[in-house]
């Protein structure tokens, strides 16, 4: 994997990450398809929208198809039949929100599976195999994301052990070989809770080990945005300019906008298409609840004059009634039309950069955004 940064306006950032299966152009919302799949969207419309990589999750694949399926498949890529870039989570989420079904010990973490209750450990270095089995582009060390709120000494203790993970994880990777004939990349995971001195810990101990990139774990976990934000620029400082940055699990289009200006590069969420297949949809004037009995005779757009499958195509009504009735094409439409404007999101970021006018544009989008629809 190489980045380049091509562009900076302030401390926002545009770039290139180059992997074997597609270059990326930075900054970029990874659609999440945990399982293989982007709930309700096939991999062509994903194409056709323009999304550059996608985000799989190591803890759901090890579980469900199993890596003896995935190895016999030739890998995730294949499996799935999508041949650009894939990044996979590496199951630590899981380790903060299955707090009920795991435990944690200086060697790694026991799971009970969410589905039949059968205990598996996850080590750093069974993590880095599971991600060479699922051949994603990008890996992630197994990391242990600490719950908000927690005290200083809960959070220290954590971070100590993702570091520890970290460099395990490493040498897992310098000891074994990509399966399928593509390059595969480790990003490391800073961690700290809120604490500042520790966040710089964290970053400082793992810039040393020469990662391929870097990723701010541990927000979007209950704090408050303003803190998110704090915390990101905060661990940017000490992140390599050289590296591309990612912050994980975050989050609502003015997340993406603040983050961005604050230096970071690649983003995923399920917000996009978990949000769509509940009725709510994103538009460049605020947010809809399709759901809402005003839209039943509406046979306008969702967002007049947004360049989308769905805009293009179905109205607010049509797809209100699609609702309504249960329909799956309800669904993919919402799905599609949110997964539409997030990747013209960062695009239209990426442009303002290199334009030198990110700041401006972003705090006009941001006042449409506000918007009551």
């Amino acid at each position: 994997m190489k980045f380049n940064l091509v562009h900076t306006d302030a401390t926002a950032r545009a770039g290139t990450v180059e992997t074997d299966h597609g270059v990326i152009e930075t900054p970029i919302f990874m659609p999440v398809g945990t399982q293989g799949t982007v709930k309700a969207v096939e991999q062509r419309e994903l194409i056709e929208l323009g999304a550059q990589i996608i985000l799989g999750n190591t803890y759901h694949l090890y579980l469900r198809p199993g890596m003896e399926v995935m190895q016999a498949m030739g890998g995730l890529h294949k499996f799935m039949n999508w041949h650009r870039p894939i990044l996979t989570d590496s199951g630590g989420y899981q380790v903060f929100s299955m707090s009920d079904l795991r435990k944690i010990t200086q060697d790694g973490v026991t799971f009970k599976s969410h589905l039949d209750g059968s205990s598996h450990f996850f080590t750093p270095q069974k993590v880095v195999e599971i991600q060479r089995a699922i051949g994603s582009d990008i890996m992630m060390v197994l990391d242990e994301c600490p719950p908000f709120p927690c005290d200083e000494e809960y959070a220290r203790t954590s971070n100590t052990l993702t570091v520890k993970w970290a460099k395990l994880c490493q040498q897992a990777m310098n000891n074994s070989l990509p399966l399928y004939g593509h390059q595969q990349s480790l990003f490391a995971i800073v961690q700290g809770s809120i604490f500042k001195h520790l966040r710089a810990d964290s970053a400082k101990a793992l810039v040393d080990l020469n990662f391929d990139g870097y990723a701010i774990g541990g927000l979007a976990v209950g704090e408050p945005a303003e803190i998110m934000y704090e915390l990101t620029e905060f661990t940017n400082q000490f992140l390599p300019k050289e590296k591309p940055r990612y912050l994980m699990g975050v989050g609502t289009p003015e997340n993406l906008l603040e983050s961005i200006e604050r230096g970071v590069d690649m983003f995923d969420c399920v917000m996009p298409t978990r949000n769509g297949r509940n009725g709510m949809l994103f538009t460049r004037n605020g947010r809809i609840n399709i759901r809402n009995a005003k839209w039943k005779m509406d046979d306008s757009p969702v967002d007049e004059g947004f360049d989308s499958y769905t805009n293009k195509n179905f109205s607010r009504g049509y797809i209100r009634h699609l609702f309504q009735v249960d329909e799956i094409l309800g669904l993919q439409l919402a799905s599609i039309h949110n997964l539409s404007f997030y990747l013209w999101l960062v695009r239209e970021a990426r442009k303002q950069i290199l334009a030198n006018n990110f700041t401006v544009w972003k705090r006009e989008i941001l006042e449409q955004l506000a918007a009551q629809i």
